[in-house]
């Protein structure tokens, strides 16, 4: 292989019989400009990605950043739905552009490609995942600094698409406090390193219940094992988000941006200081 390679193997003498790994990696459309690029992932489903994807992005926001949102959970899309964004995405001969949410959060979603946003999404894996990879090729993610990727569960075509086509530049593994978020955990740490992506920490949601009136903190779901998993694999915990009702209610009323609390400071800093 030559000591000038240029990552263009066509023509390359070399072609065929080279050491050089090969490289899946999509370019972004020609008219994107994009920073970092976050990935929020979990080995099950129902653990809250959406929700701390959303969090994270209106955070990161609030520090004066321009941030995105790609919402790559195809058959389960919910990232318009907490902000609120109902109408369709635009686009031109260039690209599509995404919708923007009421503080200037840029979201794509399969959801603003539907006729009907409540239509099921019944397609294939590799279908889902070239639509995925779409995102990223044809979407114009115009001046991003942050861009969170709100994946879907477990560790199938979806998560290996973004982990080989975009260059994420670390993961946030969200979780609960039953049981079985050993097994959880070990699966998206085990395919991040496979992936040679790197881990930023652990976020735990539902971890606790806190009475209004004195404000005593209940878990519900039994006491947590994050900090002995966190230890095993050497990862930080970041944040312990609530059972909180009014968080359900601003999702539910694409409201999110309206949130208050300080639980993913701790998160937004590690993430600003990549």
């Amino acid at each position: 292989m030559s000591n000038e390679c240029n990552n263009e193997c066509s023509g390359c003498a070399s072609a065929g019989n080279c050491n050089k790994p090969q490289s899946f990696l999509e370019k972004p459309n020609e008219m994107s400009n994009i920073g970092k690029v976050i990935g929020i992932v979990s080995g099950k489903g129902g653990v809250g990605k959406t929700l701390v994807s959303s969090l994270l992005a209106v955070s990161m926001s609030r520090r004066n950043k321009n941030v995105g949102i790609l919402d790559a959970d195809v058959t389960g899309p919910s990232v318009p739905k907490a902000f609120g964004i109902h109408g369709k995405a635009e686009a031109c001969e260039s690209g599509i552009f995404p919708s923007k949410s009421r503080t200037g959060i840029d979201v794509m979603s399969v959801n603003l490609l539907l006729e009907n946003e409540s239509d099921p999404v019944v397609w294939r894996g590799p279908v889902i995942a070239g639509v995925v990879k779409q995102f990223w090729t044809d979407v114009i993610w115009k001046d991003t600094e942050y861009l969170f990727v709100d994946m879907p569960p477990g560790t199938g075509d979806v998560p290996l698409t973004v982990f080989q086509s975009f260059p994420v530049d670390g993961i946030l593994i969200v979780t609960s406090p039953q049981e079985l978020v050993s097994m959880i955990v070990g699966k998206a740490v085990k395919m991040a390193k496979i992936m040679n992506i790197p881990i930023i920490g652990i976020i735990e949601n539902m971890s606790y219940y806190e009475c209004p009136d004195c404000k005593k903190k209940i878990n519900i779901f039994g006491d947590s094992h994050l900090d002995e998993v966190a230890e095993r694999y050497n990862i930080p915990v970041l944040a312990r988000l609530p059972i909180c009702t009014d968080l359900a209610k601003l999702c539910d009323n694409g409201t999110i941006e309206l949130f208050e609390g300080d639980w993913l400071e701790e998160a937004t800093d590690k993430i600003e200081n990549l």
